[in-house]
C-alpha cells in the first residue's frame, strides 16, 4: 500500500508543475556572446496575486538566489552582484533580468519564481548559452574540370553558423571578367555579422599540354620571343665584329714586328759583311777605304 501512495503523490506533483509552467511565458534558450549583455525574462499569462518575484541560478547542488522584487521593497540584488546584474523592468506580472558582460561562468539555467497567494510559487525556466563564432575563412583553388575557380567559405562556432557566399557580379561565370570579388558573411544568433571580401583572379585557358595560359597571352609570348631573338642576333653580331677587329689588330702588329725583325736581320748581316771586309782590307793594307766603309755602316744603322 505504501508504494502506491508514493506513486500517486508523484503523479499529482508532476501534473501540478506542468500546469504551473504553462502559466509562465519565457524563452527556453537565450544566446549571448562572451562580453555581451544577456536579458532573461518571464511573464505570467494570467493575472495572479503575486507577492514576490525571485531569480535563481541553478547549480548541481541546488539553487542560488540572485535577485528579488517586491512591490513594497522594490528590487534587491544579492551582495557582490550589483555590478553584474539588475532588473531591466519591474512588474509583479512580468520581470526581466539583465546580465552584464557575460562570461563562461554565467552559462547555465535560471529560474524565475512568482510567489503567489494562495497557490504558492509559479516557476519558469530559461537557459543561457554562449555563442561563439570563428571565421570567416575563405579558400580559393583552381578547377580543371570544369575550368574555373572554386571559392570555399567556412566558419566554426556554436550554434551552427550561417554562411553566405556572394559574387559581386550579376553573371556568375567568372570567365567574363579579369577578376571577381567574392564576399563571405557569417553569423550566429546574436553575435555581430562578420564579412570578408576576396579578389578572385580571372580564369585561365588550358592549352593542349595542360598548361595554364592567360587569355590573350599568346600574342604577348610571340612578341617576347621575337624581341629575344633580335637581341640575341645583335649581341652575336657585335661579338663577332669585336673579335674580327681584335684579330686584325693582332695581325697588323705581328706583321709590323716581323717586318722590322727582317729589316734588322738584313742590316745586321750587311754590318757583319762590312766588318769582315774591313778586317780583310786592314790586313791587305787598303786603308783608303776606311772612311767609305764607316759611312756605309752609319748609313745602314741610321734607318733602324
Amino acid at each position: 500500500m505504501f508504494p502506491r501512495v508514493i506513486t500517486s503523490c508523484f503523479l499529482i506533483t508532476t501534473i501540478l508543475q506542468t500546469g504551473q509552467f504553462a502559466l509562465i511565458e519565457t524563452k527556453e534558450t537565450v544566446w549571448a556572446a562572451v562580453g555581451d549583455q544577456a536579458s532573461l525574462s518571464c511573464r505570467l499569462t494570467e493575472d495572479k496575486d503575486v507577492l514576490q518575484i525571485t531569480w535563481q541560478k541553478v547549480h548541481p547542488v541546488g539553487e542560488k538566489n540572485l535577485a528579488t522584487y517586491t512591490k513594497k521593497f522594490g528590487s534587491r540584488v544579492s551582495s557582490g552582484l550589483e555590478e553584474k546584474m539588475d532588473f531591466q523592468y519591474e512588474s509583479l506580472q512580468s520581470c526581466s533580468m539583465v546580465i552584464r558582460k557575460v562570461t563562461e561562468q554565467d552559462e547555465g539555467c535560471y529560474r524565475c519564481l512568482f510567489n503567489t497567494y494562495p497557490k504558492g510559487a509559479l516557476i519558469g525556466w530559461t537557459c543561457l548559452k554562449l555563442c561563439e563564432l570563428h571565421g570567416p575563412f575563405i579558400d580559393v583553388s583552381r578547377s580543371n574540370s570544369p575550368p574555373g575557380s572554386v571559392v570555399t567559405c567556412s566558419a566554426t562556432g556554436r550554434p551552427v553558423p550561417m554562411v553566405t557566399l556572394t559574387v559581386l557580379h550579376q553573371n556568375l561565370s567568372f570567365s567574363h571578367y579579369n577578376t571577381s570579388r567574392v564576399g563571405c558573411s557569417v553569423s550566429v544568433q546574436t553575435a555581430a555579422l562578420r564579412e570578408l571580401l576576396v579578389i578572385v583572379p580571372g580564369l585561365t585557358e588550358t592549352s593542349g599540354d595542360g598548361l595554364d595560359v592567360e587569355p590573350g597571352s599568346s600574342s604577348i609570348i610571340v612578341g617576347l620571343s621575337v624581341v629575344a631573338t633580335l637581341l640575341f642576333v645583335v649581341c652575336v653580331s657585335a661579338l663577332i665584329s669585336l673579335l674580327l677587329r681584335k684579330w686584325a689588330e693582332k695581325r697588323y702588329f705581328c706583321y709590323t714586328i716581323s717586318g722590322r725583325l727582317h729589316h734588322f736581320s738584313k742590316c745586321f748581316n750587311q754590318l757583319i759583311n762590312i766588318c769582315m771586309m774591313k778586317i780583310s782590307l786592314y790586313h791587305t793594307g787598303r786603308k783608303k777605304m776606311h772612311w767609305i766603309i764607316w759611312r756605309k755602316i752609319i748609313f745602314i744603322v741610321i734607318p733602324l
